[in-house]
């Protein structure tokens, strides 16, 4: 099903992936102690400006800040809209 939205100008729309449910020696974390993912999967990028073409593609995975990006609930899931230059990395 594709997504009824595009971004404009620099924006990317990304899908947060799922916080960790277990740490690295099996101990299960609460869902009030998960931390907020900052790792992520590019669903829609917009088509850039003059002065900041997009360099990201749609399935691309990346990291961002913590606070970065507006939620945005689609179809009963969650994104985050947010400028490229916002992101840190491409995993």
């Amino acid at each position: 099903m594709a997504l009824q939205i595009k971004p404009l100008a620099d924006r990317v729309l990304v899908e947060p992936l799922e916080a960790e449910t277990k740490t690295a020696s099996g101990i299960i974390i609460p869902d009030n102690a998960k931390e907020k993912p900052q790792k992520g999967n590019v669903v829609a990028v917009g088509p850039g400006t003059k002065d900041n073409p997009i360099t990201v593609k749609v399935g691309d995975i990346v990291l961002y800040g913590k606070y970065s990006g507006t939620e945005l609930k689609l179809d009963g899931k969650d994104y985050l809209m947010m400028r490229e230059s916002d992101l840190l990395a491409v995993v």
